[in-house]
């Protein structure tokens, strides 16, 4: 490029980051913060990747065909952001409501796998409408309700990113035998995930293709190392409804971490083509979703059973968290911190996921909002989420305990809500769905029906819920620490009430 072309581009970058004033110091019409915002956006995007497109349909022939190990990608996908140490950490749940080995590893692997249908289902919706999963939603919820539902979507996202934090802060105050504490290694991880994240989903997606391998590998070692410390004989404690209420509250835990992925699923097919088999897209996702946590949330039952067997342990993980723990099971101290350090990255891919998808639903909650580039709600996202992480830092277990169970209860009128507008209402055809008027509130339904037997919903889930802060009435019918029943409630109540309603809405309003 010879000395008048690069001058003509820097011209070109000028203008565009240019914020024009008028004589009283505020913007001119012609130009508002949102443009400028926006300009600055694409300013960005050209120089380092900076993802600047707004929320919108991606038509069909924006799309090109995938090969058959293109589309495989699904399962790394979902592989990279599940084998981590957030559900490694919620397989330690079942060993402190009191069930043996066997009891948490049959919990963890059927609450994974009926978790993991949701959001392989709501996956089969992205390719076929072009649309993120908020955006679906307008089909069934409305245009008004629909915006509640992104706020929902958005407390979730904030709080996985912080349990994600958490448990990275806490494997590299490990790797620093605690002279790096905590909050400290909560903002390195939060930086790095601000860092990747601004660049948008293509490099989200590479990020994801490969980091599986490295956290499959770092997990059968934990497998390996821990076996010889593994306490399959002991015995649980509870008899009766205690024995019954702690198995249906860690089923509920393993539940509720898999469907929360049912509120973004579809925001990661939007660039697959649109007649891609709906079957295939499904079993994938199914196989990503359930395999890695299965042996993530295996492992950490499996590594909570040795607790059992060693005072010092037990003493470690109760004062000083997972992380140290971690280090001091395996072997040498050298090879320990080396695989702690590899879990750190399993940390950052889940976040990556939850505040690219945090962002978009909170550009849907309203068209103002929809006009501030991503780029600031990443970094809006970024405080939050340290916020939230540096709070929660020291109760992991009783946060994660309390978090996955209401976010699965949430999933669950979701996803039924879906599926039901669409088997039944729309005839399983996305002919039905008018995709053009997606974004048009007066062509989308009211979502009374929704919103009513979402709303009802949240009272199933105080009724049925067994939290360390709330146990609902229900769940008091157990003894010990009650059974979660909230789940199983919501969705018989969600089953009778929506179509119903939601063909009488149907009647009066016509859509």
């Amino acid at each position: 490029m010879d000395s008048t072309q690069l001058a003509g581009a820097e011209k070109k970058d000028a203008q565009d980051i240019e914020v024009q004033l008028d004589d009283t110091g505020t913007f001119k019409d012609e130009l508002s913060i949102f443009s400028s915002l926006n300009r600055i956006e694409r300013y960005l995007d050209r120089k380092i990747g900076l993802e600047a497109e707004p929320v919108e349909r991606k038509l069909p022939e924006q799309r090109r065909a995938t090969s058959w190990s293109q589309q495989l990608n699904i399962i790394f996908l979902w592989a990279s952001a599940n084998i981590t140490l957030s559900p490694f950490s919620s397989g330690f749940l079942g060993w402190e409501f009191g069930l043996s080995l066997k009891e948490s590893l049959l919990c963890c692997i059927f609450g994974t796998l009926i978790g993991s249908c949701a959001p392989a289902y709501c996956a089969t919706f992205g390719a076929a409408t072009g649309l993120r999963q908020m955006s679906v939603s307008r089909y069934s919820f409305g245009w008004y309700p629909s915006k509640l539902i992104s706020l929902v979507n958005v407390v979730q996202q904030i709080g996985w990113s912080a349990v994600g934090v958490i448990t990275g802060g806490l494997a590299l105050e490990a790797v620093a035998d605690g002279h790096l504490s905590v909050a400290v290694g909560i903002i390195i991880i939060s930086v790095v995930v601000l860092v990747i994240g601004m660049l948008g989903l293509r490099v989200i997606l590479l990020y994801e293709r490969y980091a599986w391998m490295v956290l499959f590998v770092v997990f059968m070692i934990i497998f390996g190392e821990t076996a010889q410390y593994v306490d399959n004989k002991t015995p649980t404690r509870l008899k009766g409804s205690a024995f019954s209420g702690a198995i249906l509250s860690f089923l509920s835990v393993a539940y509720g971490y898999s469907a929360s992925w049912s509120p973004v699923a579809s925001d990661y097919y939007v660039l697959f083509p649109a007649n891609i088999s709906r079957v295939k897209v499904f079993l994938l996702s199914l196989v990503g979703l359930t395999v890695p946590t299965c042996i993530s949330m295996c492992a950490g039952a499996v590594t909570a059973s040795a607790l059992n067997t060693n005072p010092a342990w037990k003493e470690t993980y109760e004062s000083a968290g997972v992380g140290m723990y971690l280090r001091d099971i395996l072997y040498p101290i050298g090879f320990a911190k080396f695989l702690l350090v590899l879990l750190v990255l399993s940390s950052v891919g889940l976040n990556l996921m939850n505040t690219y998808s945090g962002t978009l639903s909170v550009q849907q909650i309203s068209p103002i909002l929809g006009k501030i580039p991503r780029f600031l709600w990443s970094v809006v996202f970024f405080g939050v989420i340290i916020a939230l992480g540096l709070a929660g830092r020291r109760q992991l277990s009783a946060y994660l305990e309390n978090f996955l169970d209401v976010i699965g209860y949430w999933s669950t009128s979701y996803v039924l809500i879906i599926f039901m507008e669409h088997v039944f209402v729309r005839k399983a055809n996305f002919a039905n769905y008018n995709l053009t008027d997606w974004n048009n509130p007066k062509n989308l339904p009211h979502g009374i029906a929704a919103i009513i037997t979402f709303l009802v919903g949240v009272v199933c889930w105080v009724m049925g819920m067994s939290e360390t802060w709330y146990v609902g009435p229900l769940a008091r019918l157990f003894d010990g620490m009650g059974g979660d029943v909230a789940n199983e409630f919501t969705l018989v109540f969600t089953c009778v009430a929506y179509l119903p309603l939601r063909f009488l809405e149907l009647r009066i309003f016509g859509k």
